[in-house]
């Protein structure tokens, strides 16, 4: 059984997926980019703006399943340019002063809404 998680405090979907899904003790949220939940528009800015924006979306996420950042066991960072990975990588490893989840960081030719960065989080709450 899976439970669906929708927060307006996060960007509405741009497609037909679910912000997560909670299934079998595990929340697993769709990548995250840089909208503002309230516009619904790209933050302004370059990759710095971009990856917080991105980050407080996937705590708004996170909060409405009732998880933290100490909940998440595996991360996937999307770039369109890796020269921008110890950018992301300084302002991301804020979130997990200990014991860091799994991670893969991927460059690709694009991103929706012409972003900079995705990241999607798999938690697990039980």
């Amino acid at each position: 059984m899976k439970k669906i998680i929708a927060t307006d405090a996060a960007p509405l979907p741009v497609g037909p997926y679910s912000q997560a899904v909670l299934a079998n003790g595990f929340l697993f949220c769709s990548g995250q980019v840089a909208l503002d939940p309230k516009t619904q528009t790209v933050v302004s800015g370059g990759v710095t703006e971009q990856t917080h924006q991105v980050l407080a979306n996937i705590e708004a996420v996170l909060k409405k399943a009732d998880c933290s950042w100490d909940h998440i066991v595996k991360t996937t960072i999307f770039l369109t340019n890796m020269a921008d990975f110890a950018t992301v990588n300084e302002i991301y490893a804020k979130k997990f002063s200990s014991n860091p989840p799994a991670r893969s960081t991927v460059q690709v030719s694009a991103l929706p809404k012409n972003v900079s960065v995705e990241i999607e989080v798999t938690a697990c709450v039980g």
